[in-house]
C-alpha cells in the first residue's frame, strides 16, 4: 500500500475566538468545525468563555456570521464543508433563542447546504431539539441514554471529553490499557452512525496522527493552521513498505584485512542521509545488508563556495578530491579541469564505468567524466562522454545523444541490461530510458541491481583492474518532493545494488566497496512508524539540500580506512591512496 490509510477526517478549531485571526486562520488552513463560545448580555451575543472576558465588538456576527457571508459573497477560495458550533456559555434558553433570530438575519448562511450550525455547551433537553428550526443542529455529548429518533435526526455529532479515558499528554504513546479504552468509545460512537470528536486532548502532531488512525472525524485542535498542515500532508508523509532487498550476510573473509586491492567500487546513494537509512532499514524489517557492514564513518559536504553543497560539486569533490564551486561539473574554483578518478585510472590500465537511475548527463555521473562549468551544460557533458575513458555507461536519457556518434566513438549501444554480462565489446553504453528513467515505484523493477550485477561481470572478464561508480539518484528526487514512499523504496531498492556489489567483493576478495552519499536532501526526520505493519512517516524542514555529515561505510581490504569523520574531497585520496596510484600528468 503507498500512503497513508484513508479516514475521513476534519479539523475543529476549538476555541477558535481565541486565535489572532478567528475565522479567517482557521478556514484559510481548510478548517471544516469551528468552534466559537457564547455570552449573552445586554442582547448581545458576545464571542467569549466568560461574562468578565468580554470585549466590545467581538460578537458571533463581527467574528463569524459576517465574515462567513462575506465568503460566500466574494467566492472565496473553496467553499468547503463547514460546522459552526455554538458553545452556550449564559443561559440555554434565552441564549438559543437569541442565536436563532440573529442566525435568520443571515439567509445565505442557513440555506447553505454546505453550513451547519451545532448548539454545543449548555443545550436543551433533547426531546426539545425537534422545537429549533431546520439550521440549527445540536451536539451530544453521553453515548448512554441515546434519545429518541426525532431528537436523534438532530444531532450532528458526538462529543466526549478525552481526559475521561486517558491522561495522555500527546506525547510518545497511548498505553495499551488506554488505547483500548480509547478505541472501544471511538467504535461505540460510531455505531450511532454520527461522527465524533474528543475534547480536552493533546495537542500535538503525535496525537492529531493518533486520533486521525483511530478513525475520530473531528480532531480537536488550539492550532488549525499547524494541525491542518500536518493531516493534509500524510498521504505523502506515511508509507506502507512492499519494497523488499533479502538481506545478504557477508563472509567478512577479505573484510578489514590488508590484502591488496585490485578493484574499486563507489556507490553513491543520492541524498541518502542517515534518516533514509534508517528508513529503508525500517521498512525492511530492521536491517539492510547496508547495515551488515562494520566500516562506517561521517563525510561533511560543504562545497568550496556554500555552506550547503549542490550534486555537482559534491560528485566532483568524490570524483577528483578537490572541493569547488556548486554546479561545477569537474572543474576546479578557478574554472580549470580537474582530473577525475576514470582518467587517473586509465594512466595506470585500470577500465571503468558509471551506473546510475538518473540521466548519465546528471551532474554526479557527469563528475566522473566530463569537465563543464555548469550542470545544466547538457550537450558539452554529453560530448565529454564521447571523448571519456569509461568502458561501461548505464542510464538514463538516450534521447539526448547520436546514437552513430556514440557508435564511432567506440560505444557499442546494448537494448538490454542481460546482454551487458557477455558482451565482448570493448565499450558498451544502455539507456534505461530516453529521457527520465522510471522510479522504483513507477515500475522500474530491480533494473539497478541487474545491471550493477551485469556491469561487475563485464568490467571482469577484462581481466584489468577496474573502478565502478554506482548512483542510486532517485532518492534525492523524493527527497525534493517530500514524498516517504519514494524514499523508502529507492533506498531499499539501493541495498539490492549492494548486495551485488557486496557479493562481487567476496567472490573476488580483492575489490574495495564503499557506500555513501553526495549530501542529504530534505532535511529527513522519522518521528513515528511501525515496523510490524512496515510503516514509516517521514517528515520535513525543507525541499532542498542540507548540510548534515552523511555516512560513509566500507567493506573489503583496507576498509577500515574509511573510518572516522573527514572531509568529502577525502575518499578520493583514500582510494588513490590504497591502490597505491600517483596522480601523473593528463
Amino acid at each position: 500500500m503507498i500512503g497513508q490509510e484513508t479516514h475521513q477526517f476534519k479539523v475543529h478549531s476549538h476555541n477558535d475566538y481565541l486565535q489572532n485571526m478567528p475565522f479567517w486562520d482557521a478556514y484559510a488552513h481548510g478548517a471544516n468545525s469551528i468552534e466559537v463560545d457564547v455570552f449573552l448580555k445586554n442582547d448581545t451575543l458576545f464571542a467569549t468563555h466568560d461574562e468578565k472576558d468580554i470585549i466590545n465588538n467581538h460578537t458571533i456576527e463581527s467574528l463569524y456570521l459576517d465574515p462567513i457571508e462575506r465568503v460566500l459573497e466574494l467566492q472565496l477560495g473553496k467553499i468547503q464543508e463547514l460546522q459552526l458550533l455554538i458553545d452556550i456559555k449564559s443561559e440555554t434558553y434565552t441564549t438559543l433563542n437569541k442565536i436563532v433570530s440573529v442566525l435568520e438575519k443571515y439567509p445565505t448562511i442557513i440555506n447553505n447546504s454546505n453550513i451547519t450550525m451545532v448548539i454545543s455547551g449548555n443545550r436543551p433537553k433533547p426531546e426539545e431539539y425537534k422545537n429549533y428550526p431546520q439550521f440549527i443542529m445540536f451536539d451530544y455529548q453521553s453515548l448512554d441514554d441515546i434519545p429518541t429518533a426525532d431528537a436523534w435526526e438532530k444531532v450532528a455529532l458526538i462529543s466526549l471529553p478525552f481526559h475521561k479515558f486517558s491522561r495522555w499528554n500527546g506525547k510518545g504513546r497511548l498505553t495499551a490499557e488506554d488505547l483500548q479504552k480509547v478505541k472501544t468509545t471511538i467504535d461505540k460512537a460510531h455505531s450511532f452512525q454520527k461522527p465524533f470528536r474528543f475534547w480536552a486532548t493533546p495537542d500535538s502532531k503525535t496525537a492529531w496522527k493518533a486520533f486521525h488512525d483511530l478513525g475520530v472525524e473531528y480532531i480537536n485542535t488550539d492550532m488549525p493552521d499547524k494541525s491542518s498542515g500536518y493531516l493534509q500532508t500524510l498521504g505523502s508523509r506515511v508509507y506502507y513498505n512492499k519494497a523488499k532487498s533479502d538481506v545478504y550476510t557477508p563472509t567478512y573473509k577479505s573484510d578489514q584485512t590488508e590484502k591488496r586491492i585490485k578493484n574499486v567500487i563507489l556507490l553513491i546513494g543520492d541524498g541518502n542521509g542517515l534518516t533514509q537509512i534508517s528508513s529503508s532499514v525500517l521498512a525492511n524489517g530492521g536491517k539492510l545488508t547496508l547495515t551488515q557492514l562494520k566500516s562506517i564513518g561521517f563525510i561533511k559536504t560543504q562545497s568550496a563556495d556554500d555552506f550547503t553543497t549542490d550534486s555537482a560539486a559534491a560528485g566532483t569533490a568524490l570524483a577528483t578530491g578537490t572541493k569547488t564551486y556548486n554546479r561545477s561539473i569537474g572543474m576546479a574554483t578557478n574554472s580549470q579541469p580537474l582530473m577525475n578518478i576514470t582518467e587517473l585510472l586509465d594512466q595506470h590500465q585500470f577500465i571503468s564505468g558509471c551506473i546510475t537511475t538518473d540521466k548519465i548527463v546528471g551532474a554526479t555521473p557527469s563528475s566522473f567524466y566530463a569537465h563543464q562549468k555548469d550542470r545544466d551544460d547538457t550537450e558539452e557533458i554529453a560530448e565529454d562522454l564521447l571523448k571519456s575513458k569509461l568502458s561501461l555507461f548505464i542510464g538514463g536519457g538516450g534521447s539526448i545523444f547520436n546514437k552513430d556518434q556514440l557508435e564511432e566513438r567506440g560505444f557499442s549501444i546494448l537494448k538490454n541490461v542481460a546482454e551487458i554480462g557477455g558482451s565482448k565489446k570493448d565499450k558498451i553504453g544502455l539507456f534505461f530510458a530516453e529521457n527520465e528513467v522510471p522510479s522504483f515505484l513507477k515500475g522500474r523493477g530491480n533494473i539497478l541491481a541487474e545491471a550493477t550485477k551485469n556491469g561487475l561481470q563485464f568490467l571482469n572478464a577484462k581481466n584489468k583492474p577496474f573502478f565502478l561508480m554506482v548512483e542510486a539518484a532517485q532518492i534525492d528526487s523524493y527527497g525534493h518532493k517530500n514524498e516517504v514512499a519514494g524514499i523508502v523504496t529507492e533506498g531499499i531498492d539501493f541495498d539490492v545494488a549492494i548486495t551485488e556489489a557486496i557479493k562481487f567483493a567476496d567472490k573476488t576478495g580483492n575489490t574495495l566497496v564503499v557506500i555513501t552519499a553526495d549530501h542529504e536532501t530534505s532535511g529527513f526526520t522519522m518521528p513515528q512508524g511501525n515496523m510490524e505493519k512496515k510503516m514509516i512517516e517521514g517528515d520535513f524542514t525543507t525541499d532542498d539540500h542540507t548540510a548534515t555529515m552523511v555516512p560513509i561505510f566500507a567493506y573489503g581490504p583496507h576498509s577500515q580506512d574509511f573510518q572516522g569523520v573527514y572531509e568529502n574531497s577525502e575518499v578520493f585520496h583514500k582510494i588513490l591512496n590504497l591502490l597505491n596510484v600517483k596522480k601523473l600528468k593528463k
